[in-house]
């Protein structure tokens, strides 16, 4: 059986009137009598009318809907980040619309386009790691559709962005390996295309050089699918321990990068802390019930969320043209514990 949902037809003729009585009513016309607004209202409720968000998109050329575009929903950082986006959202009347690309170009160019054509009022982007070529955004972005990008950003088209501050995050991350006695840190990190990629790694280089250490390329190992294909990572590990010098730490880049690195090291039966050391750059919320307990670079998911959404509705309600656009830099903290110490090192 096919659902048909309420309309005013049917709250019309259960009260034996017009449906332009009914329209006026509920729109709180002040020409229908209060006696008449409340038997609309009254009878609304009871048969659980719900106004059409289609036609009413229509008449005011607002969809009241906000689009999210992600590369994977239960990826911690981004499951975080959209209930960051869901806490304003939803406060100030938007409906959020979520889809997300699994590291795919040609799913968020559909993406894009189913988006587009629901008519949302304005989207959130974080780009997938196959995304090099921009035109799909662009030509959205020429339209007038407001956009502001998050986490995974471009340079190449002006509006708001909100980002963490990787350079210091991998920086301080790396800082805290050397200052623990290890001078051969492996990197697993993402895709050479995506923004996140270029900071951490410039952070953790600049890190060694300050410290008088080279930088050894070898020790840098990219992840293209960002640890969703769990054999990449394992692979990448196993890259590292055939190095001539193996790596006596390891700093994973990424949510997926740190668990799938600790599940190849479990696999290999090397021990954190006492064979290795892991700092990872993570939301999990069980970090600190893993054992041991898991160093990570923890990101204001949330707090990422609520000001990307806080910038796009000032996008969307804006009366004039906004041509000041702002990058957002917030703050990531270093949580340290057992893993990235080793146990002889915590005996004084």
């Amino acid at each position: 059986m096919k659902f048909e949902a309420v309309t005013i037809k049917d709250i019309a003729k259960a009260l034996g009137i017009s449906t332009s009585t009914v329209s006026r009513a509920l729109r709180d016309s002040h020409e229908i009598s209060p006696e008449t607004k409340q038997l609309v209202l009254d009878c609304a409720e009871k048969l659980n009318y719900r106004p059409n968000p289609i036609a009413l998109s229509l008449k005011e050329r607002r969809s009241r809907s906000i689009g999210v575009v992600v590369c994977e929903i239960a990826n911690n950082f981004f499951s975080q980040v959209i209930n960051g986006i869901e806490s304003i959202a939803y406060d100030r009347g938007y409906n959020v619309i979520i889809s997300q690309t699994r590291e795919s170009y040609d799913r968020e160019v559909i993406d894009l386009q189913y988006l587009a054509s629901r008519s949302v009022d304005g989207l959130l982007i974080s780009l997938s790691t196959e995304t090099n070529d921009l035109n799909h955004i662009k030509s959205l972005h020429n339209k007038g559709l407001p956009i502001v990008f998050f986490d995974r950003i471009t340079e190449e088209i002006n509006t708001h962005k909100v980002i963490v501050d990787n350079f210091r995050g991998a920086y301080d991350a790396t800082e805290h390996l050397l200052r623990n006695g290890h001078r051969k840190i492996g990197v697993l990190t993402n895709s050479e295309f995506l923004s996140i990629t270029h900071e951490r790694v410039a952070g953790y280089k600049e890190a060694l050089i300050r410290n008088g250490i080279k930088v050894d390329e070898n020790y840098i190992q990219h992840c293209f699918y960002g640890g969703m294909i769990f054999e990449e990572i394992e692979d990448a590990v196993n890259k590292l321990f055939t190095q001539k010098n193996k790596p006596d730490a390891i700093f994973a880049t990424g949510d997926k990068l740190t668990t799938g690195c600790l599940k190849t090291l479990k696999r290999r039966g090397v021990k954190v802390p006492d064979d290795i050391s892991v700092v990872g750059f993570s939301n999990t919320d069980i970090a600190e019930l893993i054992d041991p307990p898991l160093t990570v670079v923890r990101q204001p998911a949330f707090e990422m969320g609520k000001a990307a959404t806080e910038l796009l509705l000032q996008l969307i309600e804006s009366k004039r043209p906004i041509k000041d656009f702002e990058k957002r830099i917030m703050t990531p903290e270093l949580q340290i514990r057992e893993s990235s110490i080793r146990k002889m090192e915590t005996v004084e």
